[in-house]
């Protein structure tokens, strides 16, 4: 395995009886880098982060973490993880559960300061059970960085967060990898990756489908998104020049095309009375369409996000 990447898949395959999670997918990390891994319900995100970790043996292909097997007990005390995961004791509190964790690592964060970059101070000796949605992801969160990681893992850390909860969780986790840490993120906020990730991947049915810097992906949708508030029907607006998606959004309307002058020109012939128009480029998501050829299952996978 080559070692200048902290982690890597090499063309693994992993199979749940007859459904394929993944399929010779080959993932690697950089160090330092925050990379977002993208795609749908039942991508295979999950599967590839668990492969890292070692916790899923590939049925194909290989899994290294700092150039050794993701077993070496030297490799896994460089790693924290953050996962979907449940069954955390209730009654133990905040700092108990943080002082158990630390005692796996050879130099583990301060408590203290473990607490302070969570910003659970104010609930340190509540119990896990007592704890607010946003307060349980803190710790998870907490709990993932304690052993002072060099490459820590978040697996959809996000997921049931209000917009509040999750700019306050983001805000915590630029604090912690200011230092050069190596991130990888799983998440459904398409926005969300826009703003934190230096590099994305994106998979879908057990495939990696594309890669490249956020500005990479979204330039492989040839067009631009155009947003008004019209009085013409989505019949009517679908059959402008270039359009080929329309889309309520709240009071607006957009319009992904691939010539915004001439489909603005015509809008403006045919609604005298719009207003509030823009035109910019397109998101992530449309390009995640784009590439996906819009299926509906993939788009109904994701949920609008609003990083910080």
């Amino acid at each position: 395995m080559n070692e200048t990447y902290v982690a890597q898949l090499e063309r693994v395959t992993k199979r749940y009886g007859p459904v394929m999670a993944l399929d010779a997918v080959t993932l690697r990390v950089r160090a330092g880098e925050v990379l977002a891994v993208l795609g749908p319900n039942g991508a295979g995100k999950t599967t590839a982060v668990s492969t890292l970790l070692g916790l899923l043996r590939p049925d194909e292909g290989a899994a290294s973490l700092f150039g050794t097997s993701p077993d070496d007990v030297a490799a896994k005390v460089r790693v924290g993880a953050m996962l979907q995961i449940s069954g955390v004791p209730p009654t133990l509190t905040v700092r108990e559960h943080l002082e158990s964790f630390a005692a796996y690592y050879p130099r583990p964060l301060r408590v203290d300061d473990a607490i302070a970059i969570a910003g659970l101070e104010q609930v340190a000796r509540r119990p896990y059970g007592k704890l607010s949605g946003g307060q349980k992801q803190r710790l998870h969160f907490a709990l993932a960085m304690i052993g002072d990681p060099d490459l820590l893992f978040l697996d959809e850390p996000t997921t049931g967060l209000d917009v509040e909860s999750r700019r306050d969780f983001w805000r915590q986790v630029r604090s912690f990898i200011g230092d050069g840490r190596t991130v990888v993120l799983t998440t459904h906020y398409l926005e969300e990756a826009d703003a934190l990730a230096d590099r994305i991947v994106l998979l879908d049915e057990g495939r990696l489908i594309a890669e490249g810097t956020p500005a990479e992906i979204k330039a492989r949708t040839a067009g631009k998104v155009v947003r008004a508030v019209t009085s013409l029907d989505p019949a009517r607006l679908a059959a402008l020049p270039g359009v080929n998606r329309v889309e309520l959004v709240g009071a607006a309307t957009e319009l992904l095309t691939t010539d915004a002058e001439e489909t603005v020109r015509e809008l403006l012939a045919a609604d005298r009375g719009l207003t509030g128009l823009e035109v910019t480029g397109a998101s992530l998501e449309e390009a995640f369409l784009a590439i996906t050829g819009g299926r509906h299952e993939a788009a109904a996978a994701y949920t609008e996000g609003v990083p910080a």
